[in-house]
């Protein structure tokens, strides 16, 4: 393996990483105020994330980092042509960062629900836009000989773009879902074990479909590699384990199926970066968009030192704050 292959496996295990933590922390996001029916239940289902989401936040910043260090001509026309939907991006994500900061700042009803529709819609608007934006990098996008981008924002909004977009929030509320029940006791477990029974098997056909679109983009077919129909079997079997009550499991299935469907999307790219729809020859790939061997050299010897930083002080993160809450460790008279 080159170093510019591993520099491409290494960018698609961030985005993994990313979205295997973020994504339940969109979910919970999502469904804070449906688990959640009263403002105790809506405290502790937001409180599941209270220690984790800006950390697991961080794994976005990383994956677009690695973008420009390791590919710059990818990162110059990605971010150059999603300007605008990387704008609402950031407002998408200051929305539900302040929300966590400033929703329980004043007692009153109206203050809460605001804050709390903040979370909702920033929650939701995260994942979609980043499924879009992926998507589109598969479908492809008007790119000249210059590999600039010549389209507009709604050049942007492909069809299949679109659903990637919708994937990536149905996946993020079944992994919510899963997390608030494997987080949580009495009723507010008992609404998200619900819950989760019915958005798992929806998550698995939209994921199904996702699987099968995107081999058929990727001029691959329409059967589905192992890996995707990987990725549907494990969402299945969450479903199953919900029923059980069995949410530890239920949460580690729908990790799997989460990880799969961002690695499928990344391996169906290979080796390309961005598909130009003006012109195959002007598609952007891993030879050339990406950086000198030298500084390749560096980062990987960077890697090697800080991820096992990084990956320990995140576990050790999860085992700190393991505990399951309940409802009665939240009363409205607390601030």
């Amino acid at each position: 393996m080159t170093l510019v292959e591993l520099w491409f496996l290494i960018i698609a295990v961030v985005w993994t990483g990313f979205f295997v933590l973020e994504g339940f922390d969109f979910g919970v996001g999502m469904l804070h105020s449906v688990i959640g029916k009263d403002e105790p239940g809506r405290r502790t289902a937001i409180n599941t994330i209270g220690p984790l989401w800006d950390g697991n936040e961080v794994w976005l910043i990383v994956a677009g980092a690695a973008m420009f260090a390791a590919f710059p001509g990818w990162y110059a026309t990605m971010f150059s042509g999603f300007y605008l939907a990387l704008v609402l991006l950031l407002g998408a994500l200051m929305a539900r960062g302040t929300s966590f900061e400033y929703r329980g700042k004043r007692d009153t009803g109206n203050w809460r629900t605001t804050w709390s529709a903040l979370l909702t819609a920033g929650s939701l608007l995260a994942p979609l836009l980043i499924g879009v934006a992926l998507g589109d990098l598969l479908h492809g996008l008007p790119i000249n000989g210059a590999h600039e981008y010549t389209g507009s924002f709604w050049t942007l909004l492909q069809p299949y773009g679109i659903y990637a977009g919708v994937t990536f929030v149905v996946l993020c509320l079944a992994h919510g879902s899963t997390f608030i029940a494997l987080k949580t006791t009495d009723q507010v477990r008992i609404r998200a074990v619900r819950l989760t029974r019915f958005v798992t098997p929806v998550a698995a056909l939209v994921l199904l479909a996702f699987a099968i679109w995107t081999h058929s983009i990727a001029g691959k077919g329409l059967l589905p590699n192992p890996v995707e129909i990987i990725g549907v079997l494990a969402m299945l079997a969450a479903a199953w384990l919900a029923w059980e009550d069995r949410e530890g499991w239920a949460f580690g299935a729908t990790t799997i199926a989460v990880a799969l469907t961002v690695l499928s999307l990344f391996s169906e790219l290979y080796p390309r970066l961005m598909v130009s729809s003006t012109s195959h020859a002007y598609n952007l790939t891993i030879d050339n968009s990406a950086s000198a061997n030298y500084p390749l050299k560096v980062m990987t010897i960077v890697v090697v030192v800080t991820l096992p930083i990084v990956l320990g002080y995140t576990a050790w993160t999860y085992y700190v704050f393991r505990r399951r809450l309940t409802d009665k460790d939240f009363s409205v008279k607390q601030h």
